[in-house]
């Protein structure tokens, strides 16, 4: 079940060992991935998606493609997070370590509130901001 959209119902992948003629050097292999998701509104999405590939069909069959494409979108999520709840495109920390290491300390908070907070991470967020001994509890302070 996805989170907050409903169910997926079919999802299928056609793989194109030949994709001569596009303008990609390194294309190995195309894909085609069909999903059809039920709302929790009742209603019901179609979606198609295209993609193109560098690894060979022979490394890459369509278990993998699904898989490398869900971990891609699950590595989006995690960027969306942090730049809605966190702002992050805005901060004014560029140089040196500073922006890796804010990166890191955020996903150390997105993870913490997934794992032990119930709900959406802004509500954890807000629900940590008051609630200062759960945060310490938390942390282990």
């Amino acid at each position: 079940m996805e989170k907050g959209h409903g169910r997926v119902e079919k999802r299928a992948i056609q793989l194109t060992p030949h994709v001569s003629g596009l303008r990609f050097p390194y294309a190995a292999q195309g894909f085609r991935i069909e999903r059809t998701t039920t709302l929790s509104n009742g209603k019901t999405r179609h979606e198609v998606v295209l993609g193109v590939t560098s690894i060979a069909p022979d490394r890459a069959g369509e278990r993998e493609i699904l898989h490398l494409v869900r971990g891609h979108w699950n590595i989006e999520a995690l960027h969306n997070i942090r730049d809605i709840t966190y702002d992050e495109d805005r901060s004014r920390i560029r140089t040196g370590n500073g922006p890796q290491a804010m990166a890191a300390l955020r996903n150390l908070a997105i993870a913490l509130i997934k794992r032990w907070i119930p709900g959406t991470v802004p509500r954890g967020q807000r629900y940590l901001t008051f609630n200062q001994d759960a945060l310490l509890t938390l942390v282990g302070a």
